[in-house]
């Protein structure tokens, strides 16, 4: 039964939310997950994105807590390999999984934490006063209702809840508002992996990134890939290909032969629009057309493949960011600035997919300049960043906590930040957060911050104190 007041009412249902609403939960308080979908997950499920990328930092795990306790789930399962290297060398360490095993745990985890959960319903206004927000107005098969609480959680990915309230934002990059491509990820079955590791194990210096390490793409459980560019130049000189990118990526599932295409790319439409994610299916569907026949024509182990599905909605890397009380930089990132608010670590580096077209844009946090024929180091991926509180609430609402990719960061920093493993510690943090102020009476910018780190150690997070 639904009620009209909660402790916690958590608007989005993606990783970052559905942590929040778990830590929250079990840190005592009565929670409502709201979610426009029919299950958990956020873009691992409704976006077809696979797999985590990364909970590491090297051969450091710099990500546990209730991620890691995802990840120990879907693995007991049969629904994850666990954590696997990532044969393109990118990072070190990638997370494959079922998209329909993660629904499942997701949803138990929820359920015995005590969270409620609201699917299918979406939130058409919000009642504030006084720097406060006192309830929200949802919309879903039962009408039009209105409930309450003590804290909002905004897990929305675009910031919805906290535009609502009035706090301000950024659009994309901050020059000229233009956002990171959206991308239709495509999942198909029915490839011989054998054969398309064979293709670079012939050809070595073919495919440069994989061939850094190669043993690792030989004996690999899940195969990470990426390359493919002479024959995607080709056929977009023949005209079979549109998509504005330069190489193939793709990423094998937990079930053998089965990849997930992230691949297309999308430009100059608004992920925080309803016509600009109208236009970004269209485009998104076509293009994956596209690579399909491409894939069949020029990809040896995809002749016999066949599509499962695209999407099943368009993937959002980045739309809006909120004007927090820190705004984390690239800068913050690259120099490894530690902060005395601290609640979440991250190894990922800043990842940007050109708004206007082809090209993809790296810096690895510490990481030097390399020759190309260089000896590959691991190591070189041990580096890692600190990322503090403040970029979660607002100077405007005092019952207010964001989280998931639309916190307070600049684009290079969101560029970085916005993956899943981070999310799910930034989830633990803002559910923990809004527990502990509704503890200790307090709005959720006056909480005693050692507090809130020891409650996050002490419930399975890593976090380094300054």
């Amino acid at each position: 039964m639904i009620k009209k007041e909660y402790d916690v009412i958590v608007a989005g249902g993606g990783m970052s939310g559905t942590c929040a609403a778990i830590a929250a939960a079990r840190n005592d308080m009565s929670v409502l997950l709201i979610d426009q979908n029919g299950y958990l997950g956020g873009t691992l499920t409704a976006n077809g994105v696979g797999p985590m990328m990364t909970f590491f930092a090297g051969e450091k795990q710099v990500i546990q807590g209730i991620g890691e306790e995802i990840v120990k789930r879907l693995k007991e399962r049969g629904y994850s390999p666990g954590h696997v290297y990532d044969s393109t060398h990118y990072i070190s360490y990638v997370t494959p999984f079922s998209a329909e095993g993660l629904k499942i745990v997701l949803d138990e985890m929820a359920l015995e934490s005590n969270v409620t959960l609201l699917y299918h319903t979406y939130i058409i206004g919000i009642n504030a006063n006084e720097g406060a927000i006192q309830s929200i107005d949802i919309v879903n098969k039962d009408g039009v209702s209105t409930i309450g609480a003590k804290i909002f959680i905004d897990a929305t990915g675009d910031a919805d809840l906290a535009v609502a309230a009035g706090v301000p934002f950024t659009l994309g990059r901050e020059s000229d508002n233009a956002t990171q491509p959206l991308t239709m990820n495509m999942k198909v079955y029915g490839v011989d992996t054998s054969k398309l590791k064979k293709t670079v194990l012939q050809n070595p210096k073919k495919f440069p990134r994989l061939n850094r390490d190669i043993e690792v793409m030989k004996k690999v459980e899940a195969l990470s890939f990426v390359g493919f560019e002479e024959e995607f130049k080709k056929a977009k000189e023949l005209g079979e290909i549109s998509i504005p990118r330069e190489d193939v990526l793709f990423f094998e599932t937990s079930t053998p032969g089965e990849y997930i295409l992230n691949t297309t790319r999308i430009i100059n439409e608004n992920g925080a629009s309803a016509l600009g994610l109208t236009n970004a299916e269209i485009i998104g569907r076509k293009q994956c057309e596209e690579l399909y026949r491409f894939l069949v024509k020029y990809v040896p182990g995809f002749e016999n493949s066949k599509i499962a599905y695209t999407g099943p909605s368009v993937g959002v890397r980045g739309s809006r960011q909120i004007q927090g009380v820190y705004k984390l930089t690239g800068e913050d990132l690259l120099e490894q600035k530690r902060f005395n608010s601290v609640i979440a670590h991250s190894g990922y580096p800043i990842d940007i997919h050109n708004p206007k077209g082809e090209g993809t844009f790296s810096v690895h946090v510490n990481k030097q300049e390399e020759s190309k024929d260089a000896e590959f180091d691991r190591s070189t991926f041990d580096s890692y960043y600190s990322i503090p509180y403040e970029i979660m609430i607002t100077k405007e609402i005092q019952n207010l906590i964001v989280t998931g990719r639309c916190v307070s960061a600049s684009f290079e920093a969101q560029a970085a930040i916005r993956t899943t493993p981070t999310m799910t510690a930034l989830g633990q943090a803002a559910g923990t957060a809004a527990a502990l102020a509704i503890h200790t009476n307090q709005c959720v910018n006056k909480i005693d911050i050692k507090s809130l780190q020891n409650l996050l150690i002490a419930q399975g997070s890593y976090i380094e104190k300054k």
